[in-house]
C-alpha cells in the first residue's frame, strides 16, 4: 500500500481573504508604531536627564520635516488604533444595564470615544494654560 501525503493547508495570506482578518492585523500593525513612539518619547526622558543642552537638541531633531512626517503618520495610526480597541470594546466587556435595558454596542464606542477625546481636549487646555 502506498503512502499517503498529508493534506497541509496553505497558509499564504491567509488574513487577506477575510475583511475581519485584515482589520485585525491592520490593528495588529498599529502596535508597531505605538512602539516606536514610546522609545522616542522615552528617548526624550534620556536626553532630559542628561541635561538642557541635550534635551533643547532632541527637540530641534523632533523639528526636521522627516520626524515631522512620521509624527504625522503617527497621530493617524494613533487615531485609527484607538478607533479600533474603541469598535472591540463592547465585544470584550460584561453587558452593561441602563435603566433596565442594555446598552446598545454603538453606544458603548461612542461615549468611549466622546471620554477619549474630551480627555484629550482636558489635557491640552492644561498644558496650554501652565505654559
Amino acid at each position: 500500500m502506498a503512502a499517503r501525503r498529508p493534506y497541509v493547508r496553505p497558509m499564504d495570506g491567509w488574513w487577506k481573504r477575510n475583511p475581519f482578518f485584515m482589520r485585525y492585523m491592520a490593528r495588529e500593525a498599529t502596535a508597531v508604531f505605538v512602539y516606536l513612539y514610546g522609545l522616542l518619547l522615552v528617548s526624550g526622558l534620556v536626553t532630559l536627564a542628561n541635561g538642557e543642552a541635550a534635551f533643547n537638541a532632541w527637540l530641534a531633531w523632533l523639528r526636521q520635516p522627516p520626524m515631522i512626517v512620521f509624527q504625522l503618520v503617527c497621530l493617524a495610526v494613533f487615531a485609527y488604533h484607538t478607533w479600533s480597541w474603541f469598535v472591540i470594546m463592547p465585544k470584550t466587556m460584561p453587558p452593561l444595564m441602563v435603566a433596565g435595558k442594555r446598552l446598545s454596542p454603538s453606544a458603548i464606542t461612542f461615549t468611549g470615544v466622546g471620554i477619549a477625546i474630551l480627555s484629550s481636549l482636558a489635557l491640552l487646555v492644561l498644558a496650554l494654560v501652565s505654559t
